[in-house]
């Protein structure tokens, strides 16, 4: 599961006000070329959202985001999400997911960080909030010390289609997260198609970046 994430250039972070948004929401993100999606659970329709997806959807790699409570990830793992992502790193969240067998990525923004959550297997890290932390320059200087290790990063906050290929050009950078792919307003509003379209733009842009 590790390795089908890692594969995956983009992914949509997902905030849902309405349940009924989610089937239509990863339809439009699957005909556009991406199938992983976060699903932020900033929402209390992000529960009901995520079981829709999983279970209409058996194809996507569906996470949730933004876990920061035991709950929240106790809810996740009887969800069965496949991956979980937090802003920042809880040891105890990490290892209710690992016990489950689910990928944690947990957000890092500092060296002692990086090795606190590479210290309980996590070589999958989110870099957070990526663009008020100094951008592409300043995960290159955090990552480099680290690059033998085998750790890999997806920075998320202020990633946007115009400069996600200077995260993605870094070795140390398996993918960016976007909440730009499909915005609050345009779930909303039900604007699927622009979504679909979005998606194939960040994925065609992914594929300028050699890998």
């Amino acid at each position: 599961m590790i390795e089908r994430l890692a594969g995956r250039p983009v992914i949509p972070v997902i905030v849902i006000e309405d349940a009924n948004d989610a089937e239509p929401l990863a339809e439009a993100l699957l005909a556009g070329g991406l199938d992983v999606i976060e699903v932020t659970f900033r929402t209390a329709a992000a529960p009901a959202a995520l079981a829709r997806i999983i279970r209409t959807f058996p194809e996507m790699l569906a996470g949730a985001g933004t876990v920061v409570t035991r709950e929240q990830a106790q809810r996740c793992v009887d969800l069965g999400v496949s991956f979980g992502v937090a802003p920042g790193f809880n040891p105890e969240t990490v290892r209710l997911f690992q016990g489950n067998g689910i990928p944690f990525i947990p957000g890092v923004l500092s060296p002692s960080e990086i090795e606190s959550a590479f210290g309980v297997g996590c070589t999958l890290l989110k870099f957070f909030p990526a663009g008020a932390a100094g951008g592409p320059k300043m995960l290159k200087a955090l990552a480099g010390p680290y690059s033998s290790l085998g750790v890999r990063f997806c920075p998320t906050g202020g990633v946007s289609v115009d400069n996600m290929n200077e995260y993605l050009s870094l070795p140390e950078v398996f993918a960016v997260g976007g909440s730009w792919i499909a915005s609050k307003r345009q779930i909303a509003e039900k604007q699927w198609s622009a979504i679909t379209r979005q998606t194939r733009e960040a994925v065609a842009r992914a594929k300028e970046v050699a890998r």
